[in-house]
């Protein structure tokens, strides 16, 4: 079977961004509005017996507010020791698909234990976090190596907007049953915590639930290729991923795309992996003091413009260019960072954060859509998982620097608004290298490469 055969094949992409589908749950309910603030309210409960206000993990001091951010950029330094490796051993194995479906099993089943976290137990809960996104982003390794096999580069970049457009559709439904829920918890006779950790457990059940329709619709592009006598797929994956690392001095315009994803998605993924820890905490330390009920409809309405956001930016790709439109968003995400950090005062708080979601929800899907399907067109057939690794380093909720950054600013200076201003250094300086980006020449050096190394 060649990748060829199935190109643009519309089965196969609705079981493709059926995965998107699936996995944004763990996005949604889990890394954006529920887990943040429960474990820090878990937490907060532990620190109330120490008289410096922290929690401990052993001799180590934990700001409540800071510990998911901790453990994203943990989760994320994990990923990058083992993503490139899994991404070798998947393309020198041709086994994507059997390992994205392990991986997604494995982060779906952490995402249920969540269930049982409660108490003292705050620091478990972490660690499930951790296993869950390790997995969620190695996931999505091979779901992303996928794009160059099913779509042509001509319609690269609507089908990775129709995967995210569909990734906020499925997050945001199963959000809109959460709220519902939790809305509804005293009427049904249900304590808050126990709401919160059912809908904790949700996203798992729905992320694996519905990979199902992946599976059954994403096809293999190769038979299995078997191992050399005497080695091992991890022996093989560090060989394969050496020569790959010393090939990539052909690819000078790919470097420096990935340098500046790197650091403007850094910025994405904090603002988004941190917003409900902002908007929940305290006044008295940066936060809007906003209850769980009205957040969680912030969230959701941004999750169902982000629907639309995600298709016009694919069409916007269209009219200015990949890397324009990527660079429009840019500016506004910037504008974000700033008015968090300025406005957002008073009684309209709550108003003013529902008009900035909106447009947090108007470029979040698409610069991350045409980032991914541009990446597409700047690299090697048949190491595309191995690329896709390194770019999923930065990828949705994975990313390191930020939460870090974020983390120690607000552990420091005890006010979340100096923690969230810190990231405009991502966004400013992914403004001044992407410009320097040539993309015409990325793309010819890689087709240069394939034609040399297809003879």
């Amino acid at each position: 079977m060649t990748a060829t055969a199935q190109v643009n094949d519309k089965k196969e992409i609705f079981g493709w961004g059926m995965y998107d589908w699936a996995n944004s749950a763990f996005s949604t309910t889990i890394g954006t509005v529920f887990l943040g603030p429960y474990l820090a309210s878990l937490a907060s409960e532990v620190a109330k017996s120490s008289p410096d206000g922290m929690a401990y993990i052993g001799s180590i001091p934990i700001a409540p507010d800071s510990f998911l951010p901790y453990c994203v950029s943990l989760s994320v330094g994990l990923q990058v020791l083992f993503l490139p490796i899994l991404g070798a051993i998947a393309d020198y194995s041709h086994m994507r698909k059997q390992l994205m479906q392990v991986f997604a099993t494995i982060g779906a089943l952490a995402s249920v234990l969540l269930f049982f976290i409660t108490g003292n137990l705050w620091a478990m809960g972490g660690l499930l976090y951790i296993i869950a996104n390790l997995s969620f982003g190695a996931a999505m390794v091979f779901y992303n190596a996928y794009l160059p096999d099913i779509a042509s580069e001509d319609k690269r970049d609507s089908v990775s907007s129709y995967g995210w457009a569909m990734g906020y559709l499925g997050g945001g439904l199963l959000l809109l049953l959460n709220l519902m829920f939790y809305q509804f918890r005293e009427t049904l006779g249900v304590a808050t915590g126990l709401a919160v950790r059912i809908n904790l457990a949700s996203a798992g059940v729905w992320w694996l639930g519905f990979s199902f329709f992946t599976w059954a619709r994403l096809k293999p592009r190769h038979a299995h290729r078997s191992l050399p006598e005497g080695k091992t797929y991890l022996a093989v994956g560090f060989s394969q991923l050496s020569h790959t690392l010393k090939e990539l001095k052909n690819f000078p315009e790919t470097l420096k795309y990935l340098l500046a994803y790197f650091l403007y998605n850094d910025g994405i993924q904090t603002v988004i992996a941190v917003s409900a820890t902002f908007a929940a905490a305290p006044l008295l330390r940066g936060g809007l003091e906003m209850e769980t009920g009205t957040l969680t409809m912030v969230i959701l309405m941004i999750q169902f413009v982000a629907f639309f956001g995600a298709l016009f930016w694919g069409k916007l790709s269209s009219w200015v260019g990949a890397k324009n439109a990527i660079l429009i968003s840019l500016v506004i995400w910037a504008g974000v960072v700033i008015y968090a950090y300025g406005g957002l005062y008073g009684e309209t708080r709550v108003a003013q954060f529902f008009v900035l979601g909106g447009f947090i929800a108007l470029v979040m899907g698409g610069s991350q859509a045409i980032s991914r399907s541009l990446f597409s067109q700047m690299i090697p057939m048949g190491k595309e998982a191995e690329f896709y690794s390194f770019y999923e380093v930065s990828e949705r909720g994975t990313s390191w620097i930020g939460p870090l950054i974020f983390g120690l600013m607000n552990q420091m200076f005890g006010n979340l608004r100096l923690a969230i201003l810190s990231l405009i250094f991502f966004f400013v300086v992914g403004l001044l290298l992407l410009p320097w980006v040539n993309v015409k020449k990325a793309i010819s050096d890689v087709k240069n490469y394939d034609k040399v190394n297809s003879r």
